[in-house]
Parts: C-alpha cells; structure tokens; sequence
C-alpha cells in the first residue's frame, strides 16, 4: 500500500496578526480629559530604564560626526556607541529637567526655546553644550 503524503500546516510568515476588536462597535472609543494620557506617559517614562533614542540613527550620526573631523574614518565598538548614547540622553535628560525649573519659575506649565536658552546659559560653557 502507497503513503500518501501528510498535510503539513501552513506556517505563519510573520506577518502581523489581526487583534480582536473587543469593544462594542456602537459605542464611541474612550476619549481621556486633557493631559490625563500625558501624565501617564511621563510617569512610565519615568520608571523605564531603556535608552529612548534609536541605536541605529545614532549609530550614525555619531559616525558622520567623526568621519567630518578626522581625515580618516574611526572605527566605533558597540559598547563605545552604546556609552556615547547613554552619556547623550543623559546630558539631555538634565538639560530638560533644568529647562522645566526655568519654566515653572516664570509660572509657567509649557517650556519655551527662552527656558532652555536661560538653562543652558546659567549651566555655563562646560555643562551647557558648547557656547552661548
């Protein structure tokens, strides 16, 4: 007697699958008061440890930026990258912290281009990113 051959199962190719509508379609989607949704943002920003820019974009900015100041290209370990970037978003972190304390002192909520001008300039040359 002849095997037939077995039906395999069809494999997934990764594709996205298709979520589960799980609300009723008659009713209107959940609609948050104002700065309900952002406070929940900043709040899980704020427990997270995990570097917030991309590594890969950074990757290469930092390598356009070496490559224009010296004459040969650089060679960069993951690890330097990685250090160089956490050591970025790190400046920056601080940097919008102190641009906040210079708009709060104006009494005001929404920080503005002058809170970080203000912030960068009380930092002085060393920690203010360069010159005025």
């Amino acid at each position: 007697m002849a095997r037939t051959p077995k039906a395999t199962p069809a494999r997934r190719t990764g594709g996205a699958k298709k979520k589960q509508e799980r609300r009723d379609p008659d009713k209107p989607k959940r609609r948050y008061r104002p700065g309900t949704v952002a406070l929940r943002e900043i709040r899980k920003y704020q427990r997270s440890t995990e570097l917030l820019i991309r590594k890969l974009p950074f990757a290469r900015l930092v390598r356009e930026i070496s490559n224009r100041c010296s004459p040969e290209p650089l060679r960069w370990t993951a690890e330097a990258l990685l250090a160089l970037q956490d050591a970025a978003e790190a400046a920056m972190v601080g940097l919008f912290e102190d641009t906040n304390l210079c708009a709060i002192h104006a009494k005001r909520v929404t920080i503005m281009i002058r809170d970080m001008q203000l912030a960068r300039r009380i930092r002085g040359r060393l920690h203010g990113f360069g010159g005025y």
